[in-house]
């Protein structure tokens, strides 16, 4: 009998130097929105391609503050794809606005963007389209439509670092893009996030709003010709700013960003060709002119075909191998969740799984199996013989 190894579903992985990156901020005395946030920030515009980036609190502030600097109001109304993370569609909630779902594409996980136009109505004002574990979205009609109706694009790129759509970086293609870099995330801080813009304006009021509203900076007024002078805050802001701690560890990283990138596309072509027999698992798609980050490895389980009177079924006999899964150490998750069919927006907007069904059908029958940087041969040899040896 082969030994039992434990596999978690996300390890962080952090070089010696990365881990004392940290204590350079710490000696300086600059711990807050300084230098270090300022490099981390030029890393990530040379690696993306993006004019500006901004450093901020978390992706969940990254959406808000997008949206706030873009004159999202209150009985606006934004399109967010119903499977995703909660937090794409909170931050609407949060503005005073209307979350208008819309269904996903079962391929890809990402929005149908063929049942996108019909969701828009004359209080529309913004798309959030996500480019869901490492896989971009189909940015050119999203754009198209947004053109044609004049709306806002912010994309979700949480879990987009590494990839591409068309030959672009996501999160350069809409007015602003979001990154996360919570510890399930290729760049990790703990708790951080970036957002990207090439707009000079609305990076400036990006700026101003993470910092309370200030004209300028604590580090341009430090190195300026009167520091002892107060900043004035033309808007009524935020605070979220990055620490120069997570900035720190984020820059360190930055300089093996590639490397991180083909390690994750390493493992995944891996488990591709591996899985590429199986009928009753959906490997995550692969597109042309779409290079995907893999932030994870969402499959569909679908032991029978999908229907909205199997899906129940499914759902059950995917917890009962996931359950057997855990037992032989190995971990997974459902890939997200359906957010129409969480307890606030099903209360609040009177919801029913079937009113989005392939959302309903990826919460129920999806699966993330284990990836993670710094994931050894043997740990992914061991996921890949108890899956091709699963009873289903």
């Amino acid at each position: 009998m082969s030994q039992t190894m434990n596999i978690p579903i996300a390890r962080t992985n952090l070089t010696e130097d990365e881990i004392q990156s940290v204590l350079a901020p710490l000696r300086s005395g600059w711990l807050v929105q300084g230098p270090k946030v300022r490099e981390f920030e030029e890393k990530w515009s040379t690696f993306t391609g993006a004019k500006h980036s901004i450093a901020v609190t978390s992706c969940t502030t990254a959406l808000h503050l997008s949206l706030a600097a873009l004159d999202f109001k209150a009985g606006d109304e934004a399109i967010v794809p119903a499977f995703t993370w909660i937090a794409t569609a909170n931050v609407i909630e949060h503005l005073g606005g209307k979350v208008v779902f819309c269904d996903i594409d079962l391929a890809t996980f990402n929005l149908d963007v063929a049942q996108l136009e019909a969701k828009i109505t004359p209080r529309t004002k913004a798309i959030l389209p996500v480019h869901l574990f490492g896989l971009a979205a189909d940015m050119q009609p999203i754009q198209q439509l947004a053109e044609k109706y004049n709306l806002v694009v912010v994309e979700d790129a949480a879990c987009g670092f590494g990839s591409h759509y068309q030959g672009k970086h996501v999160g350069t293609l809409g007015d602003t893009g979001c990154f996360s870099f919570h510890p399930r995330k290729a760049i990790t801080t703990g708790e951080g996030g970036m957002i990207t813009t090439n707009s000079d304006t609305l990076a400036e009021k990006l700026r101003r709003l993470r910092d309370h509203g200030a004209a300028i900076s604590d580090l341009q007024r430090h190195h300026g010709p009167r520091p002892y002078l107060l900043a004035d805050h033309p808007d009524a802001g935020y605070n979220q700013r990055m620490t120069d701690l997570q900035a720190a560890l984020g820059s360190a990283q930055m300089d093996r960003a590639t490397d991180i990138i083909k390690e994750r596309q390493r493992l995944a072509d891996r488990y591709n060709a591996a899985f590429a027999e199986l009928d009753w698992l959906q490997t995550p798609a692969q597109l042309e002119d779409y290079e995907h980050g893999y932030q994870s490895y969402p499959c569909l389980f679908q032991p029978e075909p999908i229907t909205l009177d199997s899906i129940a079924s499914i759902n059950t006999r995917r917890n009962a191998w996931m359950d057997s899964l855990q037992q032989q150490g190995i971990s997974t998750r459902p890939a997200t969740h359906a957010v129409h069919m969480l307890s606030f927006y099903r209360e609040k907007y009177g919801h029913q799984p079937a009113d989005f069904p392939n959302a309903w059908a990826a919460n129920d029958c999806s699966i993330s199996l284990p990836l993670f940087h710094g994931m050894t041969e043997a740990e992914q040899d061991y996921v890949i013989k108890q899956v091709l040896g699963s009873q289903i």
